[in-house]
């Protein structure tokens, strides 16, 4: 069996590595170059992406992943300015009874996807932008790429994010709505804001903010082990640069309106929007955008698409936002849409099951557990956002996915 996947996110790689791990020939094919887009900042990793992570990974990529995570998360914080500080107001546990979140423990989007990416340098072809795809009379399917470039498969996959060009021609009915919503988001060294007592008040835990008017979402990621000590006695053929500068931060977002927001451009001019907009708020919340990375800053839009009835199952198939989507969680469902396909996939190809069979099968658990009832919000960059590193037909990743 032959599978190429469209899209170097983080289902898609998760994905060839669980069929690589089965002995089945994999191909990556991603539009974009080695260094990615930014995807928002950080992930909050519960059991889904972490189930899937453990069926899918080689150890040694498992055992880097799990010591470059944040300590545990459990709850939310509600934070409120009472008597000019910033206090705790609200604490509610990840428990099943205030939504879907589940515990979970944060980890760096850009590490991430390096320690995914590691292993399958030979499999990946980065600069290869998808057009379009045939199913031939054989039962194959022929990908086309703006290069010109064909490829050949038994199994094509759509893991190209909520502008999935894939998804565009499999199943053209499909249409992602803007909401209207924006969010501006960013990182800030920890060190910065050491000695504000912020971190120590929101320990692991995701949090939001209250305050004049304004809401902020607020996370904060410890490394467990210093990435590059990690990479060394785990994965030392990870060779990223994300590694060595890798440091604990605040991850930080304001939800806003478009008319605040404003046309969004290059990362820095987001930054200074961000910088504008926090200018009245608790001195604390001014540092901790003021301090930012500029160069990390990203303006998102919202989006959704609305449930859909079932479709034939043939073999194109897609996972993760190139379908569904799902407010702070799509990157754990992403995953485990990969999971579920790499098993499918797997079945087929050891007899177990037939090829269509086994992809119908798969999509009808994915559908029965990621549509919600009546379409779920997601973010993808703002209009205007620059080519480089954000392009502006990309989803970012949600509040909660975010490490919030």
């Amino acid at each position: 069996m032959r599978v190429v996947v469209v899209g170097a996110g983080l289902g898609g790689l998760t994905l060839a590595h669980g069929l690589r791990r089965a002995g089945i020939d994999v191909v990556v094919h991603e539009r974009d170059g080695a260094r990615g887009r930014r995807q928002g900042v950080s992930l909050h990793l519960d059991d889904r992406g972490t189930e899937a992570l453990r069926a899918c990974l080689p150890p040694a990529h498992l055992a880097m992943v799990d010591a470059t995570t944040g300590g545990p998360r459990e709850r939310t914080l509600a934070l409120s300015e009472v008597d000019g500080r910033l206090t705790v107001v609200r604490a509610q546990p990840y428990d099943g009874t205030t939504g879907p979140a589940r515990p979970g423990r944060q980890v760096d989007r850009s590490l991430l996807r390096a320690v995914l990416l590691t292993g399958l340098e030979d499999a990946v072809r980065f600069g290869a932008e998808f057009t379009r795809f045939e199913e031939r009379a054989d039962g194959a399917v022929r990908a086309w790429f703006a290069d010109g470039s064909t490829d050949t498969a038994d199994v094509l996959v759509g893991a190209d994010g909520i502008g999935s060009a894939v998804r565009r021609q499999h199943l053209p009915h499909v249409r992602v709505v803007d909401t209207g919503k924006r969010t501006l988001m960013g990182a800030t060294p920890l060190r910065a804001v050491a000695g504000t007592g912020l971190p120590d008040l929101i320990g692991h835990s995701a949090t939001t903010v209250q305050v004049r008017g304004t809401m902020m979402v607020l996370g904060v990621l410890r490394f467990t082990q210093p990435p590059v000590a990690a990479r060394d006695r785990w994965l030392p053929d990870l060779r990223s640069p994300v590694v060595a500068d890798a440091e604990d931060y605040v991850m930080w977002a304001l939800p806003v309106t478009q008319d605040r927001l404003g046309p969004a451009g290059s990362p820095t001019a987001v930054w200074r929007r961000a910088r504008e907009l926090t200018a009245d708020l608790h001195p604390t919340l001014r540092l901790v955008v003021d301090e930012a990375w500029p160069e990390v800053t990203v303006a998102l839009r919202g989006g959704t698409i609305p449930a859909m009835p079932a479709w034939p199952a043939g073999p194109v198939t897609v996972l993760g936002d190139a379908i569904h989507l799902a407010p702070g969680f799509g990157g754990n469902l992403a995953m485990r849409d990969a999971h579920r396909l790499r098993e499918a996939l797997v079945h087929a190809a050891r007899g177990k099951q037939d090829l269509i069979t086994a992809i119908g099968a798969y999509e009808d658990a994915m559908r029965r557990d990621s549509f919600p009832a009546t379409g779920a919000t997601r973010l993808e960059p703002a209009p205007g956002g620059a080519r480089e590193p954000l392009p502006a037909d990309r989803v970012r990743g949600s509040l909660a996915e975010s490490g919030a």
